[in-house]
């Protein structure tokens, strides 16, 4: 059945589509095969780099055809408005950026969160990404793993973010800019131990591609030398807590989590998580000190 729009209307336009398009991380053949569909097809392609762009599309040898604009950190916040306008007005806008997925530590998360909203179609070209090319060189656990980003640059915020992923047991996933590696692999050997096992991935997939592993102490004096090109670190996680078997030990966490508001059950399934035991060895030394409370001899007079 057709819906006829009321006279003077006239019918809305259909909603656009906005396209995640993954570059190559370095060797341009790496690029996947609708990347080139897509720069012709778009009607609007948001760039990271314009000159990178060119530079890519010459490579794969396509024209675009549509409007080319600048979408990097610096002007996100202004550009994201127009080009949702361009979607809800039914254009088909590509966002690339320098190499990886667009809103990976690059510039996208905006606009996709902005086109969510006004519920518009989005959708991906699934290309390279450094993370996870370094997570399968690493040769370090790869089964759960957490991607951290950036750390802050100052030394002290830097310190603080480390400190939070000190007990991570997951494999951690870092950038990094080169002039800092050395003493981002310092402050990890202070925070994590200097033996804890890492890789340095360098240029993924140039020429110069190098995965250095070894102790995050070992790579600290390694970079102090000075290491050039794009870099991604992989550590690895905390290795599991021994398990606690002193009794005493389990009740004193129990009664620190019931002091600071939790009920005993929730604090004793907590401390038998944390603590590598059965709840039921935790529930039977809480028992086990509440009965020797209630039959301990005060002040010399014998059991209460």
């Amino acid at each position: 059945m057709t819906t006829v729009p009321p006279s003077g209307t006239a019918p809305a336009a259909p909603a656009g589509v906005l396209v995640l398009a993954g570059t190559p991380i370095g060797d341009t053949s790496d690029a996947p095969p609708r990347l080139a569909t897509e720069l012709a097809a778009a009607d609007v392609v948001a760039a990271e780099d314009t000159r990178r762009l060119r530079r890519l599309t010459q490579a794969l040898g396509v024209r675009t055809t549509g409007r080319v604009v600048s979408y990097f950190e610096g002007n996100e916040s202004a550009r994201t408005p127009e080009l949702v306008e361009a979607l809800a007005g039914g254009a088909r806008v590509l966002l690339v950026t320098d190499a990886g997925m667009p809103s990976v530590s690059d510039p996208g998360y905006r606009l996709v969160a902005a086109a969510v909203e006004r519920d518009i179609r989005v959708t991906a070209v699934p290309g390279p990404s450094a993370v996870l090319t370094a997570l399968a060189l690493s040769g370090l656990p790869v089964d759960r793993f957490c991607f951290e980003g950036f750390l802050p640059r100052k030394a002290g915020e830097r310190l603080v973010k480390l400190r939070e992923a000190a007990d991570e047991r997951r494999t951690l996933v870092y950038f990094e800019a080169p002039h800092r590696l050395d003493d981002t692999l310092a402050a990890m050997a202070e925070v994590f131990g200097a033996g804890r096992r890492a890789a340095v991935c360098r240029e993924l997939t140039k020429t110069y591609e190098e995965v250095k592993r070894g102790g995050l102490g070992e790579l600290a004096k390694w970079a102090a030398d000075g290491v050039r090109g794009e870099i991604t670190v992989v550590v690895e996680g905390a290795p599991e807590p021994a398990p606690v078997t002193d009794p005493g030990e389990l009740v004193r966490r129990v009664r620190v989590r019931e002091e600071a508001g939790e009920r005993r059950k929730e604090a004793i399934a907590a401390v038998a998580l944390e603590g590598g035991v059965p709840k039921r060895d935790v529930f039977d030394a809480v028992v086990a000190a509440k009965n020797a409370a209630r039959t301990s001899p005060r002040d010399g007079k014998g059991p209460s």
